[in-house]
């Protein structure tokens, strides 16, 4: 019976995707003016219809969403019309075919014209996130909508109305409606998918979400852009602004219930610039209301400070501790640690809680090796003089450096977001984001008539070719000799050409 109802079901989404595929080979011949205008008309209905579209979008959600109606217009809608605008200035630039310059064309293929070209995938999934549920998942499916793909949208459980409301105001803007189709919440639903055949899949979730999905995409060698958990960093030089970092870490830690994935987890402070730090961000964290946990988020993070604890880190504020004195059930306070070490738990873990830990360096090296110590590598923010803070963030392993912000800065619609390490791979978003929906095709054109490359070749014809080489790439010293070489084994080449051909 059960394999019956699996049959069946992925024959329905067999069908779909066939569909998809129909109306997406309509569309990839539409240019890309065109397919803006559906993007234009867009961009003017999320104005007219903020509030609206902010209200789909749930408020509390334990573990993944906790906020008001003005925090998801700020976080959320407003940033939506933003990609929409850059989509308009900038996508059929980046979309267009681009002629490759003659500066490195090897002179032996003087005719040779190059160009890349930027083609639609096919269907693109899009496994979203409930954190983020219309933002995040809503820029990529328009960003693959221009590029000329059709979407499948899967939102996370209990986030399937901003989906829904995003696309019936694209529809309602022109586009048809088998280019963009949302999927019930269900992970089963992405499964079917994925095992029927999409052409290319984006993840924006838990590390554990994206290893699931990899091993499924394995079997048909489907390519993905992973974009997953953080734990991520902020640095605190000397010559910083101590009051501006304080109030930017606390802001990190508390946008969103402490559930973004790129929150602010670790501090790494300078020693010297270490007790005015801490003693500013216990006053801001202390006003900082607590939020609801899961029970199993709010157990892993107990056994994480409790290790954290044991191993020498000192306990500034114990959120945990005064939540649960509070009788509140689930809910969790700040958690402020010093004296954390790279080594701990707390410091390098994946989890969506208000703690934050603190770790002092004496030199940027030491605390670049602390940084790389977490495999977590998705956005750092470094906070001093600008000068010091770029010439730290070249030497940082991760996907996005900030310099005196944290996160506000990434809702930039040109900025391309990704991670390294655990915290996955490719781009969102940005330009590079917009050519994430795209497969790179090149087209060489061969103007020179001569079929003498089509010859076969001997032994003979050997000295012929490393005389050539020597004399392009010998360097100019060896160049007299070299075209001294290059003429006689010419000679030599023409006169056994003349023999095989008698």
């Amino acid at each position: 019976m059960h394999a019956a109802g699996h049959s069946a079901q992925t024959a329905v989404t067999e069908r779909l995707l066939a569909t998809m595929r129909s109306a997406q080979q309509r569309w990839r011949q539409t240019p890309v003016r065109s397919r803006l205008r559906v993007v234009r008309a867009l961009r003017r209905e999320i104005a007219s219809g903020a509030e609206d579209l902010a209200a789909t979008v749930p408020q509390h959600l334990p573990g993944a969403l906790q906020r008001n109606l003005a925090e998801t217009l700020t976080a959320e809608v407003l940033p939506l019309a933003e990609a929409c605008r850059y989509l308009e200035v900038a996508a059929e630039r980046l979309l267009a075919p681009r002629r490759e310059s003659s500066r490195g064309r090897p002179v032996w293929l003087w005719g040779n014209a190059v160009e890349t070209h930027r083609l639609p995938l096919g269907v693109v999934l899009i496994v979203a996130p409930a954190n983020y549920p219309l933002l995040l998942p809503g820029v990529q499916a328009l960003q693959a909508l221009v590029a000329g793909n059709a979407v499948l949208w899967k939102p996370a459980p209990e986030t399937g109305a901003p989906a829904h409301a995003l696309r019936a105001m694209l529809l309602a803007c022109g586009l048809e409606e088998h280019l963009l189709q949302v999927l019930p919440e269900r992970l089963h639903e992405a499964q079917e998918a994925m095992r029927a055949g999409v052409d290319k899949v984006f993840v924006t979730g838990s590390g554990k979400t994206g290893q699931a999905v990899m091993h499924q995409l394995a079997d048909k060698q489907t390519p993905s852009v992973m974009e997953l958990s953080g734990c991520d960093a902020v640095f605190v030089l000397e010559g910083a602004d101590v009051e501006r970092a304080a109030d930017a870490v606390a802001f990190g830690l508390r946008l969103n219930g402490s559930c973004t994935c790129m929150a602010t987890r670790r501090v790494l402070v300078a020693e010297s610039v270490a007790p005015a730090l801490t003693q500013a961000l216990v006053k801001r964290l202390a006003e900082m209301q607590p939020v609801t946990l899961p029970a199993a988020t709010r157990a892993l993070l107990l056994d994480a400070v409790q290790e954290a604890t044991l191993f020498g880190a000192k306990m500034l504020m114990d959120g945990l501790r005064d939540a649960a004195a509070s009788g509140e059930g689930l809910l969790c306070g700040p958690t402020l640690l010093a004296e954390v070490t790279p080594a701990m738990t707390v410091a390098c873990m994946e989890i969506f809680a208000p703690v934050l830990s603190i770790l002092t360096f004496g030199s940027v090296e030491t605390a670049v090796q602390m940084h790389r110590a977490c495999r977590y590598q998705l956005t750092a923010a470094i906070f001093g003089p600008e000068r010091h803070g770029m010439t730290l963030a070249a030497d940082l392993d991760c996907g996005t450096v900030l310099l005196n912000d944290v996160i506000v800065s990434t809702a930039d619609p040109r900025v391309s977001f990704g991670g390294r390490g655990q915290s996955g791979f490719g781009v969102t978003r940005g330009p590079e984001g917009l050519l994430e929906m795209t497969a790179v095709q090149t087209v060489i054109c061969n103007r020179v008539r001569s079929n003498l490359a089509y010859r076969p070749v001997s032994g003979d014809d050997a000295a012929l070719f490393a005389a050539w080489a020597r004399l392009c790439h010998g360097g100019w010293k060896n160049w007299p000799a070299s075209l001294k070489q290059l003429i006689a084994a010419g000679r030599k080449w023409k006169q056994n050409s003349a023999r095989r051909i008698a």
